[in-house]
């Protein structure tokens, strides 16, 4: 007697993992072709080609690269090659902060980790390198947030800046964006967590003591202060932890 085999995907393309394979061999095409950011990528037709597959999986393929930031589609423009980008990155951690906020903070603690072991591991780095236009940059920006706070105003985009113009100057991009990707969790996140009215200005003098270390050229002045700005927010987290 003959078997026959009831299976679904018998005789068709299984949609995941087709989508994943051709999604592979455009970053392989890419790589290939060295390719660099901001370059245009084959037609539709063309790709489909190059890599073998039908119009369908490259389209979703190629979603599933734009997610990622690998490819950008322009529409009325064509597929270009993506910019380095933590999008992704940001999202994931943003969700399972939230995720985790109402029990613990568990995941904006260890974001507030990364932020500050990577301002005190590079203390030094940061005093050697900023120069005066710099130090007066992150002076004004102090400036603003002691005015805002004692208007009782927030001032998150002040305080994005002056941490990218604190990491701006050692020349590293991807130092830059970790930086910003970090900042961008713990500003999603932090808002679950109960804050008092007097923070903002307690903030924004945490951010004076860091200008005045990087002023000084002292970095361990400068660690102390990094330490002290997360402190704040660390003090929240371990209250919102309590039963």
């Amino acid at each position: 007697m003959t078997t026959i085999d009831a299976s679904p995907l018998r005789g068709t393309e299984r949609p995941g993992p087709r989508r994943q394979e051709v999604a592979a061999s455009i970053k392989d095409y890419i790589l290939r072709n060295r390719l660099k950011p901001g370059n245009l990528l084959p037609t539709e037709a063309e790709l489909c080609e190059a890599v073998g597959a039908s119009r369908s999986s490259v389209r979703e393929a190629v979603k599933i690269l734009s997610a990622l930031d690998i490819v950008e589609v322009r529409h009325g423009h064509g597929t270009f090659v993506g910019h380095m980008s933590l999008n992704a990155l940001v999202e994931s951690l943003t969700f399972r902060g939230l995720l985790s906020g109402e029990e613990d903070h568990h995941v904006l603690g260890q974001v507030v980790d990364v932020r500050q072991t990577l301002e005190q591991g590079l203390a030094g780095t940061v005093i050697d390198t900023l120069g005066e236009a710099h130090r007066a940059e992150l002076a004004a920006l102090a400036d603003e947030m002691e005015s805002r706070a004692a208007r009782g105003e927030d001032f998150l985009d002040v305080d994005r800046a002056f941490h990218l113009k604190l990491m701006e100057p050692l020349g590293n991009d991807l130092l830059v964006q970790l930086t910003e990707a970090f900042w961008r969790v713990q500003a999603i996140v932090a808002p679950t967590l109960r804050t008092e009215p007097e923070d903002r200005v307690i903030t924004a003098q945490r951010h004076r003591a860091i200008v005045a270390a990087v002023v000084a050229g002292d970095a361990t002045a400068l660690r102390s202060a990094v330490a002290e700005h997360y402190a704040p927010i660390r003090a929240s987290i371990a209250r919102a932890a309590q039963p």
